[in-house]
């Protein structure tokens, strides 16, 4: 196994990075950065636990560090997140950036059922999850090991066209931390990227209320106003 021991100043390396996402950015417009500011990769719910679950597993929590300065240093340079695919580029020791591709499998409509069944069809709770605040169930629903909504390392595929052939190298290590920084701004794209339909878990919380408005619609209850109190109320 062939692996590149060039050794670059950090500092250069961050110029390399500004260079490097200047020229990508006449190319590709749309380019979208990891920008990291302090000392902490992931600041909510959503993107801490994305990281402390790729941690979580032995196959990763050996190797998944290495990208932890290359995050943090902005060498992440583009990061797109689509439906069960995430692509990357990623500055290195190299003149030339990296890149790389993941595919994470989306998840079948029986797994991600559970969201509705655990919200309990209701909205609020639907909106709490959206901003990673809700019940600590809701919470284990994504985090649970092997069974959560966050994906297991039997879920993800990678690769990156570096020469480093370890099953993990820094560059697809940062990718994957860059994921948990995105969803810190947007936690929907974690919803894209499992294939979850949020605007059909909605629709579905606001059918199941209307049917259980219907079912008590012909139920009489001291919240029903008299045609007299109705009379009074508006001066009829």
């Amino acid at each position: 196994m062939w692996r590149d021991f060039e050794y670059v100043p950090l500092a250069q390396k961050k110029e390399n990075a500004r260079k490097a996402l200047a020229k990508l950015k006449k190319m590709k417009p749309d380019a979208r950065p990891v920008m990291i500011t302090g000392n902490k990769i992931a600041k909510t719910w959503w993107g801490n636990a994305w990281n402390n679950n790729l941690n979580a597993y032995a196959d990763y929590a050996n190797r998944i560090g290495r990208g932890s300065a290359y995050v943090k240093n902005g060498f992440v340079i583009d990061l797109q997140i689509e439906t069960g695919k995430v692509t990357a580029i990623v500055v290195g020791s190299r003149s030339e950036p990296y890149h790389i591709k993941i595919i994470i499998k989306t998840l079948p409509e029986t797994k991600w059922k559970k969201i509705t069944d655990t919200c309990g069809h209701s909205i609020a709770n639907i909106e709490q999850l959206v901003c990673g605040e809700f019940p600590a169930a809701l919470a284990t629903l994504f985090t649970q090991k092997d069974a959560g909504l966050f994906p297991a390392p039997k879920e993800i595929e990678f690769s990156c066209s570096c020469p480093d052939w370890a099953g993990m190298c820094k560059h697809v290590a940062a990718a994957l931390y860059g994921i948990g920084a995105r969803f810190d701004e947007d936690p929907m794209l974690f919803f894209k990227l499992r294939g979850i339909d949020v605007k059909a878990l909605i629709k579905k919380s606001i059918d199941a209320k209307m049917e259980n408005m219907l079912k008590n619609s012909a139920k009489k209850t001291k919240r029903v106003m008299r045609d007299a109190d109705i009379s009074g109320l508006f001066g009829i």
